[in-house]
């Protein structure tokens, strides 16, 4: 992360950074986010094309990481792609607002650091992409907790609320969560063998089938996580971002797996061991991203406009989780029920506002009505 902060620090005209941080029971953690934009001057980004793209969510997905550093060195030209012509790459970077979290699971990846290199979990124990709320908490028939414990309730981990907050502010018209452990351009959904119907579908798999035909040369496993990857994941980032948050094209990209690995040799299963394949790796994945960069516009066309504007749900949430929490913090785990109705409670919520919002445009109608008729003369004719 030093190099990415002094990276950052070379370059203001076009990076900035800001950290934030949020904890809970004892339990902290902060989610560094670098914003590349060439025009700061008051709204300009809610005009631009707004891409999230998160890094580090596993902590033993090192590569990922590396991944991260290597775009923002050349969206800040330190480093160049040869095979892409500069001046229309710099035309489509001026219309796009970039995120990047370079490293969204840094406590994870600092028990990685120190010995554990099979540790895809957070400082506490909890796997980020199954904490997300869409059909959270189902567990498969070979569930393993070491490898996908969902914690106690969606979103209690401070990590993910971060990430959710971010995503509900910023908005993306693109949404890309990098893993390693294959090759693969994944597609919603990853909790079922399915993938959304109609326009979005095709866009999302035309954008795919571009990609891998320009840059995997065809390698590349492409289709709906669920459905390729040979296991559901309940409860991912996502699903969350195509189905909560409203993002038109949400992806998953697995960027390097070494299937002749041992299961035992963790670093060697989810990261290059050369350095001829460490650079091949982020050459390859860095110019898949800026092709993206220069497709997606042409792509996405008028469907921009379909983000959904959820403040008001994400409030509603903010405060069923904060309640369930405190309420278990003070009662400990009689209140596990509870935690595990969330998103039946907050169904049950939505419609009853969505009921009254209706009984209350009914009732207004009546009023209007009323008003309107003619006042009838009581005095006979």
């Amino acid at each position: 992360m030093e190099e990415i902060r002094a990276l950052v620090h070379r370059h203001p005209d076009k990076l900035t950074t800001e950290t934030i941080k949020a904890g809970n029971k004892g339990y902290g953690a902060e989610v560094t986010v670098v914003t590349y934009c060439k025009e700061k001057k008051g709204n300009d980004e809610r005009s631009k094309l707004r891409i999230l793209i998160s890094f580090g969510q596993h902590g033993r997905e090192l590569i990922t990481t590396e991944l991260a550093l290597r775009i923002l060195s050349i969206l800040s030209e330190e480093k160049i792609l040869p095979s892409m012509d500069q001046a229309s790459l710099n035309s489509a970077l001026d219309k796009l607002v970039i995120k990047v979290v370079p490293m969204e699971n840094l406590n994870g990846r600092k028990v990685v650091e120190a010995g554990d290199l099979c540790e895809r979990r957070n400082g506490r124990g909890v796997d980020l992409n199954r904490n997300w709320s869409v059909d959270w908490g189902k567990k498969e028939k070979d569930y393993d907790p070491y490898e996908e414990n969902p914690g106690i309730a969606p979103f209690s981990e401070p990590e993910s609320q971060i990430m959710r907050k971010l995503a509900i502010s910023f908005e993306p018209h693109l949404w890309v969560n990098v893993h390693s452990g294959m090759e693969a351009l994944f597609m919603p959904y990853d909790h079922k063998n399915s993938t959304p119907d109609g326009l979005p579908m095709q866009r999302m798999r035309s954008l795919l089938e571009e990609v891998n035909q320009l840059h995997c040369q065809e390698r590349c496993m492409i289709g709906s996580g669920g459905g390729s990857v040979g296991y559901f994941a309940h409860g991912t980032a996502t699903d969350f971002m195509y189905d909560i948050v409203g993002v038109p094209m949400a992806f998953t990209f697995e960027i390097y797996g070494d299937g002749t690995a041992s299961s035992r040799d963790c670093f060697k299963m989810f990261n290059p061991i050369d350095l001829a394949t460490y650079n091949r790796v982020l050459s390859d994945w860095s110019a898949t991203f800026f092709t993206i960069f220069k497709l997606v516009p042409q792509k996405l066309g008028d469907s921009k406009a379909s983000i959904l504007k959820l403040d008001k749900l994400v409030s509603i949430d903010e405060y069923l989780d904060g309640y369930l929490m405190e309420r278990r913090n003070r009662y400990g785990k009689k209140m596990e029920v509870l935690e595990l109705g969330m998103q039946e409670i907050r169904t049950y919520f939505r419609l009853f506002l969505l009921s009254s919002v209706l009984l209350l445009f009914m009732f207004c109608s009546r009023i209007s009505k009323s008003k309107c008729r003619p006042i009838v003369s009581a005095i006979p004719l």
